[in-house]
């Protein structure tokens, strides 16, 4: 009986054996097919790696100033990658003691890691971010939200682990230092050297190192500009790991940790260079897209000086301040008038500076380049260009009288005037340029017509529309302060004529040249004519409307301009080297004021910034070209005199056109009989 009852017994053990095992092989299989489920639902949507194969995040693009100085930065994320073998060796090294010491050892997930994470989690009664490896931080930053939940971070392990069979470390951790945030809208390691230490990532010393890899835990809460004390601490943990690592001794880590830290200073890109950036960050813009300007990491070279910059910002200020005084107005209590300056070099074209108004923070509308006005009398140099290839001579006289030409201003008649209200007869083409007189500028279009004239001063780069009636002579037509600037340019250039150059090169983020300026030039008109009207805007300068501007004490040509009512006051001016344009008035067209002239209000404004431009001028008269003589004449009469020689002055002549009055009675040399020129009345 005994024998029975245990093999029932047995009989019904391995039957619960079996079913167990039954049920144990079902759960599994439940299980596993759960989790072969869970695992397809996970990874179904995980983003594709292969994008690293070739990582190209969003970049920061730099603008540069004439001397490869950093003057702007333009990003949605300041971030500038730097190749892992560009940064000193501490550097990674820090980063890996302080994230993951383990980083060369695991295949992308560290399992001690995880589990003190959880732990930490647990005790800490809520999901905390904790114990991921740098390779996780990489998938987390490139391709996964921000999220913090268990799912999230399988996914994450997953990935990483993806990418360490994908990546090699070094590719891995060239990534992670370029891509992690720093703090203080600083990412990757090269920006946050220039954020936090105002130097590039391989001039970093270990305090500094170690400073920056203590910050990805918690940037904004790390970072020094906030809370010093907590950077310091964070400091601390990451020279102690450095050194439980043996990546420096203890000895090192106590010396870093007591070594001075000194932080750059806040960056300014200066109000002075508002408008000049400007302009740069619009061109870059308009030619590679707004994507690339802000993430394309570019590198774009300009030519601004930042000295001739300040200088041209104060000049500006200055004179609308002058004006107000003069005026005795509050700018508190109404309307400031606007000024423009924009300086570029005659031989290339390249813009050292641009100011386009008196704030740029108030308004941005950049007069200098985009704001249209009547010249006045500051167009009259094209049009005695003109004059002179169509064969008259500085000695030619025309009579200026009264003028009533019906039908030539809009089908009315218009009777031109001198600013004087004044007549004066015989009058030289020299005189005429010098002390500005309308007459003579009319009477010349009349004579060579208006065509000429429009042909030239589109040669000499003015695209902006111009007047088809004899009022062109007066300067009707509205023109930008940069298209006058370097139309004036090419007379100081000899001829030849160079667009305004803001940037000088760009280069992609790999160093590739993108674009490079062409500062070649192109000839505009004969270098002779070009110089004779420097000589008679020379003149303007010595005796004319431009006299106050000969403080300066260097040789220097100019023209002033000012319109109907002083609405525009102007003032273009050059030395061999540089030619600056300056214009004040008000937006909202208006009178700026009784004897508000461009020699009131504009040349002033020339005059101080070149005064300061005058170190970087050489003083050298302006380069006579071949083909020309110098010869004295009497203003008054055209030719030279020898029992009249009040007047006397010594102009430019081509030698194949010399007036009959001065070939007989003129000296052999070229020697001028200067006396005391007689004061005669300018005009605007």
């Amino acid at each position: 009986m005994a024998t029975k009852r245990t093999s029932k017994q047995q009989t019904r053990i391995w039957r619960q054996t079996q079913l167990s095992l039954f049920l144990l092989f079902i759960a599994g299989g439940l299980t596993g097919l759960l989790g072969s489920v869970l695992f397809v639902h996970i990874t179904l949507d995980l983003p594709d790696i292969g994008s690293l194969d070739s990582y190209q995040p969003a970049q920061t693009t730099l603008i540069y100033d004439h001397q490869g100085v950093v003057v702007d930065r333009v990003f949605t994320e300041n971030r500038i990658v730097v190749p892992l073998d560009k940064l000193p060796e501490q550097l990674p090294q820090a980063f890996i003691a302080a994230e993951d010491a383990r980083f060369y050892d695991h295949s992308g997930v560290d399992g001690w890691s995880i589990v003190r994470a959880l732990v930490h989690n647990l005790r800490a009664g809520e999901r905390r971010q904790g114990g991921s490896t740098i390779t996780q931080q990489v998938a987390r930053a490139l391709l996964l939200s921000r999220e913090k939940t268990y799912i999230r971070k399988i996914r994450e392990a997953i990935l990483a682990y993806r990418i360490d069979q994908k990546l090699n470390k070094d590719e891995i951790l060239h990534i992670y230092l370029n891509h992690i945030y720093l703090g203080s809208g600083a990412y990757g390691v090269e920006a946050a050297a220039w954020t936090y230490f105002g130097k590039p990532a391989r001039e970093l010393n270990l305090a500094e190192t170690a400073l920056l890899a203590g910050l990805p835990q918690a940037p904004s809460r790390y970072t020094p500009f906030r809370d010093y004390t907590a950077a310091k601490r964070r400091q601390a943990y990451v020279l102690n790991r450095m050194a439980e690592e043996a990546y420096i001794t203890p000895t090192a880590a106590r010396r870093a940790y007591l070594h001075p830290l000194l932080w750059a200073s806040p960056r300014q890109n200066g109000q002075e260079n508002s408008y000049f950036l400007q302009q740069v960050r619009n061109q870059i813009e308009q030619t590679y897209g707004r994507n690339m300007l802000y993430n394309g990491g570019l590198r774009v070279y300009t030519g601004l000086d930042q000295e001739l910059q300040q200088r041209a910002a104060a000049a500006v200020t200055l004179g609308v301040q002058n004006w107000e005084r003069r005026q005795r107005r509050a700018a508190a209590q109404q309307e400031q008038p606007q000024a423009a300056l924009l300086a570029m070099e005659t031989g290339s074209g390249l813009v050292r500076a641009v100011s386009g108004g008196t704030d740029f923070s108030v308004s941005q509308f950049n007069r200098a380049t985009q704001a249209r006005r009547q010249p006045g009398s500051a167009f009259k140099p094209i049009i005695y260009a003109a004059a002179l290839d169509h064969g008259m001579t500085p000695a030619s006289v025309i009579i200026d009288e009264p003028l009533r030409l019906p039908g030539a201003d809009r089908g009315r008649v218009w009777e031109p005037k001198n600013f004087s209200n004044r007549f004066y007869g015989p009058t030289t083409l020299r005189d005429g340029l010098v002390y500005s007189r309308n007459i003579l500028s009319v009477k010349i279009m009349q004579e060579i017509g208006l065509a000429p004239v429009v042909k030239l001063a589109r040669q000499m780069g003015i695209s902006s529309p111009l007047s088809n009636n004899l009022s062109l002579a007066l300067g009707s037509a509205e023109i930008s302060v940069m298209e006058l600037t370097a139309a004036y340019g090419a007379l100081a250039n000899g001829g030849v004529y160079h667009a305004p150059v803001f940037i000088k090169s760009v280069r992609d983020s790999n160093g590739r040249v993108l674009e490079q300026a062409n500062l070649k030039g192109q000839r505009a008109l004969d270098e002779r004519t070009a110089y004779q009207v420097t000589r008679l805007l020379e003149g303007v300068v010595r005796e004319g409307t431009g006299r106050s501007v000969a403080a300066i004490g260097l040789p220097v040509a100019g023209k002033t301009g000012t319109t109907d009512r002083y609405m525009d006051a102007w003032f273009i001016g050059y030395s061999p080297e540089l030619v600056t344009g300056v214009w004040m008035g008000f937006d909202r067209a208006r009178p700026l004021g009784r004897n508000e002239s461009g020699a009131r209000a504009a040349a002033p404004i020339w005059l101080h910034f070149m005064q300061g431009a005058k170190a970087q001028l050489a003083g050298k008269e302006f380069p006579r070209p071949p083909g020309i003589v110098l010869v004295p004449i009497d203003h008054a009469v055209g030719h030279f005199e020898e029992e009249t020689p009040n007047r006397v002055s010594l102009e430019a002549f081509r030698i194949d056109n010399l007036p009959p009055a001065l070939l007989s009675p003129a000296p052999a040399a070229e020697t001028p009989r200067l006396k005391k020129l007689q004061e005669m009345p300018a005009e605007g």
